[in-house]
Order: C-alpha cells, then structure tokens, then sequence
C-alpha cells in the first residue's frame, strides 16, 4: 500500500479518487509544527539549530498518518509544489522518523494543478525532497522568530503600547508611514486651465491651451485667476484653424498570465478583494482542480496550456485574434525553483467556475491567461494642434482610435490612477479646417498629493523593492490589521498611532533593520539559499552578528533616554514650525511650559512640562494638533450636582471624553456617546444618572431600564436585550415603545432549540427522482443540498445564494451517482442481532486494553 501525503482533506479526497485502489491519501491540513513561542527555539551558539514541536491540535492527524506509515511501503509527499509545501512534506517526514514510522521507499512528487493528467504524472516522476529549499524554509523561519523573539522585549520595556516587530511587517508598515509624511509635507500649489469646446463635422471635443502669447505652458504656468481669465479672453478673441495633424500608429500588447502578486492587484482593482481573501477564494478555486497552483512567480504557461489557449481564441473569436507564434513570457524570479507555471485555468474550454466570488476570480483568471495568448491591439493615436491668425496662442486636441481591439476585446488591465485624456475620439480633420468653436472655460486645479496604499499598490511597491515574497504579501498586510498599526479607510491605508510611533522607534534606534535596501539584499541572500548559491547558517551569521549587539546596547537605555530621543526625532511632525515665529513647544493652556513626548501605561502622548500645576495634554496622533480637537487641558468643571453637592466635570480619557461626579476612585463617571454633541450641567447629569428605569413590564411585572453599554444604547428586562438607535431614545422611549422593541428583538434574535425544524436556505421545487422537495439547508459543516434520500454538500467554491434548480438537480445525481459515503453501513433490522454485536465489540475493547502495555513501551516523540 501508498500512503499518500497532502494539506488539505478537499485535495486528498480528489487525489484518491485519481490514484484508485492500492493508495491512501490523507491531509496533514497545512503546517504539522513549528517553533515553540519560547526562548531557546532558535539556538545561535549551537550552529542555530532548531527545536520543533507539534501543533497541539495536529496529534490526531499526524497519529492517523503514522498508524497508516506503519503498514505502507511506500510515503509519497505530495504537498504543495513551492517552499512551504517542500517544508511541510519534510515536517511530515522528520515526524515520522522520530515515530519510527517512516517507510524505506520515500518519494516527493509536485503537480501545478489537481487534475488526473498532471496527478497521475507526477506519481510517474517523483523526485527527493529538496534540500536547498528546506533549507531557505528554515533560515526564512529561524530569522523571523530571532527578529521577534529578540526586539519583541526591548519594544515592551521601552514603547509602552507596542504588540511586536516582525522583519518584513515592520519594513510594510513603514512604506505606509513614509507616504503619510509625504502628503503630511505636501504643500498644494494652485494652476489653471484653459479648455475650449469645439466641434467638427458633427463631432464634439476639447482642446487645451499650450501656448499663449507665443510661450509655451506648461501643467503650472498660468498659476493665478487674473492670468486664466486673460488667457481665455484670448482664446475666446482668437479664430482658431487645424494647422498640423499628427497620426502615430501605436500596438499595445496584452499583459502576462497572473503570478501571485499581479493577481492580488488585480483582484484589489477590479474586485476590490484584499490580498488575504483573493488567495482563500484561488485556494478553494485550485483545490476544486479550476486553476492552476495560485503561490508562483513564475508568467510562462506550459506549452499544452497555450495550445489549447490558442484554439479557445479561435473558437471564441476567429483566427485573426491568434497571433502567429505562441507568445513566450520571462519570468522575473530570479529563483528558479520557486518561479512556477503562472496562474491559469486547467481546461481553457471551462470558461466558468464556481459561483459568487469564486465565479468573479475565475472570470479574470481565466481572460487574463486567454488575453496573454492574443493578437496584440493596433491604435492609432493622433494629435491636432490649432492656432489662431497671430500664431501667438495655439490648442492641441489629443485622442486615439482602435483600429484591431486584438487582446482588448476580452480583457484590460487595471490601473491605480485613471485618467487618459489620449482615450478620447477625435473627428477626422485636416490641415486648414476651421472647427466650430462652442465654449471656453477657465478651471482652477491644486497639485494633489501623493495617495495613499491601497492593497493592489502596496503589493505593487513590495514587489519592485523586492521587500517580501508574493506568497507572502497576504499574510503580512493581514499582520499589520490585526495588530491595529494601521487603519483601512476607503481601501487605502493610514498609519495608526501605534503603527506610526512603532517606526519611529525603528527608524531611530534600528534604522538599518528597517531600511529597504537592507531588506530587499537579505531577501537576496535567502533566495540565494534556496538557489543552492548560499549556506543558510551563513546567511543567518551574517545577520546575528550585528543584530544581537544592538539589541543589546537599546535595551541597556533607560525608557526615559529612548522617549527623549523620540521627542527630539518626531519633533517635525510633533511640533511643526506655525510659520509665524513663535515657539512651537509652547503650551496653548498656560503659555508657558513646554510641550513634549511623554510615555504612559497606554502609549505615548504630549504634556506639558509645567504638570502637575498645567494639566494640558494632546494625543500622540494629533500630530501639531495645538488646541485642536482632542487637546485636554484638564478637567471642565460644568457645575454642582443639586443632590449630592459634588462637582460634575468633563475630562479626557485612554478611550475619550466622559463625565464625572466628584474625585477620586470611586467618582461616577460615564461616557460621552459619539452622538452627542454638546455637554452641559443637566445633559452630564442624564448620563450619570443611567441606567434609566422605564417602568414595569405587563406581563411578567419586572422592570425594563435604558442604558448605555459597550455595544451602544439598549433596552435591557429580565435578562433579555433590545438595541436603540440613539442616545436620545435612551431618555424618550416609553413604555409602549419598549415593551414592542423587546417582542420584536426576541422573535428575531433567538436561535432555533435543538430539534426543531430547520428552515430551508432556498427550495428547487420537487425532484424528479424521489418526488420529495428539493432543499438548500444549512449543516454542521456547511451548506448542503437534500431531495429526502441523498445529501449532497455544495462545493467550497459555490455560492448557495446564486444555485440554480439545474445545478441543484445536477449535484444531487452526481452525489448519487457515487453510492453510499465511505464507511456508512445499513442500520440492523433485527434487535436480536444487537446483543452480539456488543459482545464482540466487548471483546475487541478488551484486547485493545491487553495490548496497551506494548503501545507504551515505544519511544515517545
């Protein structure tokens, strides 16, 4: 017997189905262990030898897999063809050894797709496991848990707030950082422009002023109102005629197939997917045998792919569109081994997959590989210029026609930043034509500037700096999410906070570490590695060597020294010039102490010098706030509290603005909700005096409050909750009112008891089979489909919301057509047969419970 090794149960239970009897597969699901998060797993005196242990959570599946080893003759690891499936495939293997499990016969196997062809393929050509790659794995891994593990520590003793550093994360977030102080800086200069609306032979279009009074402008030149204004003036004076037309014939050439990062871009663009949800969707797509392997560097298709490609273009539009040699495309990975076939559909004749977001992500993989393989566009692009009688003023009118759409007619790549006005059609005109001229308008622009990442451009200037690796782009963006250094907003990233005073310590204190050259030569060296080119110790020496040192020298700082280096470091963003000469550092609350960067329990901010006397504080992120919003200068006394005589004030906290009654610990206080504005002596008092009893309810007599939670404003009786919308129902709803809110959440809210009938997700009508109702239900492991006799569970790739009767009906006969799962057996008719059953399971137990001795005399792991 084979036993067969892969990731995931979706790939193993296809595969098995391709390799037939005499072969078992089964799924490690992803990585089985990895470096224990302790000191010590990485030990660099010992030739940086490594401690691994086994996910927790993994001991089932690696049992089963080493209770199949023992009785296989041969282990074929048949993970993913790139690094990390070559690292997992060799976790399997040191497992099994150490278990004593490993059978003499072991092979390594790589397919690019999950089909029967290349499945059955790669079983005929199996190779050993790659030790070059194993070993770039493990310097990859043996440098990030160093980098982690060593400046994790000096971070939480010496910046309060901050979660942790990662080696490439850290060099991301800053590419983000940089561009904020780019727009920070960014000053907006005014410019104008002059546009006349002309017309010919029926054919509107624009012109644009490039000279005026016989100079030529430029995007700024004419840079005030006063000067736009005489310009159009002269424009609208002038007789304009063609006085040159230039025609330029232009071939564009379609783009290469998708590699890992171009697909993420693409996705972000056009879908507005971000990096980690485009590669979970190509997964279930790859492992439903749609796509080709979706992690690669690698744009040149194999040659049976660009065939079959070439006959689709044919077939779907006419030989014209078929280039006459197939187009070749250079990888740009400078490794070799990790650049595979690009993404790419396994059956060019299969134009459509799955459904919802998994049919859209198809869609453009599978015109972008088909594009790759057309005829190029031909263009012609052409340029009209136009003067008037003096020849002092002159308008230029650009615009491009497509003469052969080539590639374009299935698919145009994205881009970041629109806007071509050369896309325009202009009419056909010729030198002396005199077009009419229908307005002139004078528009008044500012330099905008640069704008911030979205996902698709950060990937894309990772990609160029060479910071990173595309398999790796995904995880890291999701990094910096999770960890809250930086907000998405509008699909484009901004610095938060604690992401922005994080690289600053960085740039100060590590500034190599975090510097892109630095990175992007240590990506080198680990390529190198996997290449064969370089020793991973080495590698990882070369790095050691200076880092622990310096580690060392910042972590023997005082938190005091580093704030005070931080101060004087963001002093530009913290403390800008006001441009009117005073002192930037000045308090605006007493006018005379000095502000500077301080470090409390929940992260930094600015006070002022002259505290405890001058309260005035302002959050880090405000940057040169001043007295802006936000700014606290201490607490706001609003009045007396009538009851109890104690001062009621307005003060500043970790997570806002809130009220408070009297001093010291055990004051009242609550929250100011966003939706309130303004705050005076009897709205504080409101706040202070929830939660609000409403009244009695009807039925069961007990009482119904209002209040302010966590969540927002909410309807709270017997246990049982309602949400408002606003703070203001907090203090206007009724008792009618609440009394319906609460009926209406508790129909709604609940979920279904055990055992009750389950509504249908969506219903097909009658099967035609069982003459039962064919039903969409929701099960424990997802979605599935029922006709009352067989069950059929939808595909990962399918979206339920978009399944058709004939799809329904089509699963159903497929899932039939299979026969009864694997394992399931008849239920026993007669009761008698029951007891035997039992005593034979008895018997089996107990033989079981004899040979345990045996099982625990062998060697534990």
């Amino acid at each position: 017997m084979k036993l067969v090794v892969v990731e995931s149960p979706a790939k193993a239970k296809t595969i098995e189905k391709y390799l037939g009897p005499g072969h078992r597969v089964l799924a490690s699901y992803g990585h089985v262990r990895d470096l224990p998060p302790k000191d010590g797993s990485v030990n660099p005196d010992e030739g940086f030898a490594m401690e691994w242990e086994a996910y927790a959570d993994k001991a089932k599946q690696l049992k089963a897999i080493a209770d199949e080893a023992k009785g296989a003759d041969t282990l074929i690891l048949a993970t993913d063809p790139d690094r990390e499936g070559e690292a997992i495939s060799w976790h399997v293997q040191e497992v099994l050894k150490k278990r004593r499990a490993l059978p003499k016969d072991v092979r390594r196997v790589t397919f690019n797709a999950i089909t029967k062809p290349a499945v059955l393929d790669a079983m005929a050509n199996p190779r050993e496991l790659d030790g070059d790659l194993i070993d770039a794995y493990r310097a990859r891994r043996a440098l990030d848990y160093l980098v982690g593990f060593t400046l994790s520590p000096v971070l939480w003793r010496k910046l309060p707030g901050a979660k942790s550093a990662g080696r490439v994360q850290s060099v991301a977030l800053r590419l983000i950082v940089d561009r904020e102080r780019e727009i920070e800086a960014f000053r907006a200069q005014e410019y104008w422009s002059v546009t006349a609306a002309m017309e010919h032979d029926g054919i509107p279009f624009s012109a644009r002023l490039v000279r005026w009074r016989g100079e030529k402008l430029d995007r700024l030149s004419i840079g005030n109102g006063g000067d736009a204004e005489a310009a159009k003036a002269a424009v609208e004076a002038g007789r304009f005629s063609v006085a040159s037309v230039e025609t330029k014939p232009l071939t564009r050439n379609p783009p290469a197939p998708f590699t890992t990062s171009t697909l993420q871009q693409e996705a972000a663009r056009k879908l507005g997917f971000s990096a980690s949800h485009t590669m979970r969707v190509a997964q279930a797509l790859y492992e439903d045998g749609a796509i080709t392997y979706m992690r690669t560097d690698g744009v040149q298709m194999d040659g049976s792919a660009i065939s079959a490609a070439r006959h689709a273009i044919a077939d779907r539009f006419d030989a014209g569109y078929v280039p006459d040699r197939p187009r070749v495309y250079q990888a740009k990975a400078k490794n070799a081994q990790e650049a595979h076939e690009a993404i790419r559909p396994t059956d060019f004749a299969r134009d459509r997959a799955g459904s919802g977001d998994h049919a859209k992500l198809y869609d453009l993989i599978f015109k972008r590989a088909l594009a790759s393989q057309m005829a190029s566009a031909r263009l012609e692009r052409t340029t009209v210029e136009l003067t008037d009688g003096t020849g002092q003023h002159a308008l230029r009118a650009t615009g491009q026609v497509v003469l052969f759409p080539g590639y374009l007619a299935l698919y145009e790549e994205g881009r970041d930043d629109e806007g071509d006005e050369e896309s325009r059609r202009l009419p056909r005109m010729h030198e002396g034509d005199a077009p009419a001229k229908k307005s002139v308008m004078a528009e008044q622009h500012f330099t905008q500037p640069p704008p911030r990442y979205s996902e698709a451009s950060l990937v894309k200037k990772m990609e160029e700096l060479g910071i990173g690796r595309p398999s790796t782009y995904a995880s890291i963006l999701q990094v910096l999410k999770d960890r809250d250094y930086v907000v998405l907003e509008n699909n484009r990233f901004t610095p938060a906070e604690s992401g922005r005073l994080l690289t600053a310590f960085l740039e100060r204190f590590f500034e190599r570490y975090v510097s892109y050259d630095f990175t992007a030569g240590l990506e080198e060296s680990l390529d190198d590695v996997s290449g064969g080119r370089a020793q991973w110790q080495a590698v990882l020496e070369a790095f050691w060597r200076d880092f622990k040192p310096k580690t060392a020298e910042v972590m023997e700082q005082r938190p005091s020294d580093v704030t005070a280096a931080l101060d004087q470091f963001l002093a530009p963003y913290l403390f800008p010039e006001t441009g009117e000469g005073t002192d930037p550092r000045l308090c605006p609350a007493c006018h005379a102490g000095q502000l500077a960067l301080r470090g409390g329990r929940f992260g930094a901010f600015v006070a002022c010098s002259n505290y405890p006397e001058c309260k005035y504080t302002r959050r880090f992120a405000q940057g040169g706030a001043g007295e802006g919003e936000g700014a606290d200068t201490g607490p706001v006394v609003l009045g007396t509290d009538p009851v109890s005589g104690e001062e009621v004030s307005r003060r500043s906290g970790r997570f806002g603005a809130y009220v408070q009654l009297g001093d010291g610990k055990e004051a009242k206080r609550s929250s100011i909700p966003k939706d309130v504005t303004e705050v005076d002596l009897d709205a504080a008092l409101r706040l202070l005096s929830l939660p609000r009893e409403v009244g009695l309810h009807p039925e069961s007599g007990k009482p119904i409050t209002a209040s302010i939670g966590r969540y927002g404003p909410y309807l709270q009786h017997d246990g049982k909750y309602a949400r408002l919308t606003s703070t203001a129902e907090v203090f206007e709803t009724g008792m009618n009112a609440a009394v319906v809110k609460l009926a209406e959440a508790a129909a709604g809210g609940g979920r279904p008891q055990r055992g009750a009938a389950r509504e249908p997700l969506a219903t097909f009508g009658d099967s035609p089979v069982t003459g039962k109702p064919v039903r969409l239900l929701e099960g424990r492991f997802g979605p599935y489909l029922t006709d009352g006799e067989t069950n059929a569970t939808l595909p990962k790739s399918a979206d339920p919301s978009a399944l058709t009767p004939e799809e329904a009906l089509r699963l159903l006969e497929e899932r039939a057509a299979k026969g009864p799962a694997k394992g399931k057996k008849p239920a026993r008719k007669a009761a008698a047969k029951k007891e035997p059953a039992k005593k034979e399971a008895a018997a089996k137990k107990s033989a079981a419970k004899k040979a345990a001795p045996k099982k625990a005399a062998k060697p534990k792991d």
